[in-house]
């Protein structure tokens, strides 16, 4: 493992260094992994492992949408795509990643298909964490793993094809086999990670949920509309406050962040852009602080899975869902957005 020190901390990170594809796949050379969920995670983590060598199969439900997407993309019925059950029957690595809501409702049948000795998976520590919610509790004859990709399926599979690949965490909460670690770090290789960081069910999925509703989605969703709304009370025409909100955050400031951080992207902008910022931030980080420690002990108590779960598990929820994702396409500011992205050159027919 390589030793890195994070601002003071010294933490153990796994490279390629230390855990090569070719090792991953002696590792794996007689399992059948089989990915439960051709969703979100599923067909980024099995594709990417198909390429990598790895025996792969998809389990889904048959005939929908997501079993089309799989035979589109190569997964053939009958040899590499099946059923749900039929999948989990056949492999020795079950990776569990249907939604939260659906591993509760599809628990009882993945259970009674699990072997001694063989390994559960998960990208996400939900379903074991807030077991007492789920009802999720493996049977002690087997290897409790997880590897949690820092960013959306769509991403991991273009960061493989690209060749850069996706850091993710890692934890083992069962470990039966004796096999459990390296079982889960070949895994982690073979989806394309770029970095492998140790972790906890707990502390991934503790640390997950409240980077999503905060500043991964909830928070930056909240403080454009906020930013946008004040710019066009005061006069601003829509595709000027557009582009001072959304626009020169995604396409310029981001990416200076990305390249060397924070202080990189400060100091690569005017002096005047430099000083507002400085002082603005810490009154933003003020007054953003309490909303985050009530946000975290949401997340730490249960109340934010109970909310998952139930609205999840509601008849109408892909319907409601449907209305709020309509809501924000069709306000003013993400009108504005699809406009000023038509604009640029690669979406021109020039």
């Amino acid at each position: 493992m390589a030793k890195i020190d994070f601002g003071g901390v010294v933490e153990e990170v796994i490279t390629s260094e230390e855990f090569s594809l070719e090792k991953a796949q002696k590792v794996l050379e007689n399992e059948t992994v089989a990915v439960l969920g051709y969703g979100v995670q599923g067909p980024g983590q099995a594709l990417n492992m198909q390429d990598n060598g790895i025996r792969v199969i998809v389990g889904q439900r048959e005939g929908g949408s997501s079993w089309n997407r799989a035979v589109e993309d190569g997964f053939v019925p009958g040899e590499t795509l099946f059923p749900l059950e039929e999948a989990a029957k056949r492999a020795t690595v079950i990776q569990y990643l249907i939604s939260d809501a659906g591993q509760v409702a599809t628990w009882p049948l993945v259970k009674k298909c699990l072997n001694p000795g063989d390994a559960l998976y998960f990208s996400h520590g939900f379903a074991i964490t807030y077991k007492d919610q789920t009802g999720i509790v493996p049977p002690e004859d087997v290897d409790v793993i997880l590897v949690a990709p820092k960013g959306s399926g769509k991403t991991v599979r273009r960061n493989f094809l690209a060749g850069s690949g996706i850091n993710s965490s890692y934890a083992v909460f069962q470990d039966y086999t004796g096999r459990a670690l390296e079982r889960t770090l070949a895994l982690g290789v073979a989806i394309g990670s770029g970095y492998l960081f140790p972790t906890t069910f707990e502390k991934e999925v503790f640390s997950d949920l409240t980077g999503e509703r905060g500043v991964l989605m909830g928070c930056l969703a909240g403080v454009m509309e906020a930013q946008y709304d004040i710019l066009r009370k005061n006069g601003h025409s829509p595709s000027e406050a557009f582009n001072e909100t959304v626009e020169e955050l995604t396409q310029s400031l981001i990416r200076l962040v990305a390249e060397n951080g924070m202080d990189w992207m400060f100091g690569n902008c005017s002096t005047t852009a430099q000083r507002g910022a400085l002082d603005w931030s810490v009154k933003f980080k003020a007054a953003v602080a309490p909303v985050f420690e009530e946000l975290y002990e949401s997340v730490k108590s249960g109340r934010e899975a109970q909310v998952v779960l139930e609205a999840n598990s509601r008849d109408d929820y892909r319907e409601g869902l449907d209305r709020e994702l309509s809501q924000i396409r069709e306000s003013e500011m993400w009108r504005a957005g699809k406009a000023v992205r038509a604009l640029r050159p690669e979406n021109r027919n020039i």
